[in-house]
């Protein structure tokens, strides 16, 4: 296992502040959000479908292009990160036509930030908003037997948390293996270096409870089921160490029959790797879309 990182104040605030550690941020933000607002002009997505009453609880749906009779479309869930604090789905409209165009539905929820609510809050939010979309994502082309869950950073986290949810307590309704797998990009597996990190605890306020019951490293590797349950990773490898450690950390707690993908890719930051998910022919757009066609 990984040595455990230090609880140096001032290393975990170099560690994990991706915005330092990459000074162009702001253009990354600027480009999302400009090539976004341009899809969601240039297409027909459905926008702000609430899928609970509480703030922040609404998804935009990007149907994929079916003609009638066809069968219903593999769907991907995209949960966005920016430390549950930050960052919203608008800013990622930009991801859905690399997948859309290739017959997927894909479906971006938001959640309330912190301080405003806890990241169990959060938790529970798109537990909701997954559940809303088993329901209904039918009715908008989607298979709901087809569901993968993708997400970056925090979301990365969220997206983990998804595939090892026990369904059937949510609903009576729900199946087991209601999420199918998952895809985690630059993900957050152990919440514990986080709770120490003074540049987000104040916003976070993470306590050692909620470590426990939201780290997944610190849960039970989920059941695969008839090849469904798998969950594969990546980070940029010009990220930093205690990203790099976090990409490993999760298949060392799950296995590799769990996590088979765990891979650090090359030339990559904690932003830039968002962009190469829509790269037609980069290994990170090729793992969402062998995801998707399971």
């Amino acid at each position: 296992m990984e040595k455990t990182p230090s609880t140096d104040p001032a290393w975990l605030n170099r560690e994990y502040n991706n915005r330092e550690l990459v000074p162009e941020h702001a253009a990354h933000f600027e480009r999302w959000a400009r090539t976004s607002e341009q899809v969601r002009q240039g297409s027909r997505p459905l926008l702000d479908v609430s899928y609970g009453h509480g703030p922040g609880e609404t998804l935009d749906i990007f149907p994929a292009p079916r003609k009638p009779g066809t069968p219903l479309a593999p769907v991907m869930v995209f949960i966005h990160g920016g430390y549950w604090r930050s960052l919203d789905k608008s800013d990622h409209s930009f991801i859905a036509p690399a997948f859309t165009k290739h017959g997927a539905c894909v479906v971006m929820p938001n959640y309330a930030l912190c301080p405003a609510v806890t990241i169990p809050d959060i938790l529970m939010q798109m537990v909701h908003a997954l559940a809303w979309t088993f329901r209904h994502i039918a009715a908008h082309g989607g298979d709901p037997h087809r569901i993968s869950v993708v997400g970056h950073s925090a979301g990365g986290h969220l997206a983990t948390m998804m595939l090892a949810c026990e369904w059937t307590r949510v609903g009576g309704d729900l199946p087991e293996s209601l999420v199918k797998n998952a895809l985690s990009i630059s993900g957050l597996y152990d919440l514990e270096p986080v709770r120490l990190t003074p540049f987000v605890q104040p916003s976070l306020n993470l306590t050692p409870s909620q470590v426990k019951k939201a780290s997944p490293v610190r849960l039970p590797a989920p059941l695969l089921r008839e090849g469904r349950g798998q969950l594969f990773v990546a980070a940029g490898a010009d990220e930093s160490s205690e990203f790099q450690r976090q990409n490993r950390i999760i298949q060392q707690a799950w296995g590799s029959e769990v996590v088979p993908v765990c891979e650090a890719l090359p030339g990559l930051n904690h932003f830039s790797i968002v962009e190469a998910l829509v790269q037609p022919k980069h290994r990170l757009h090729g793992m969402a879309r062998e995801l998707l066609s399971v």
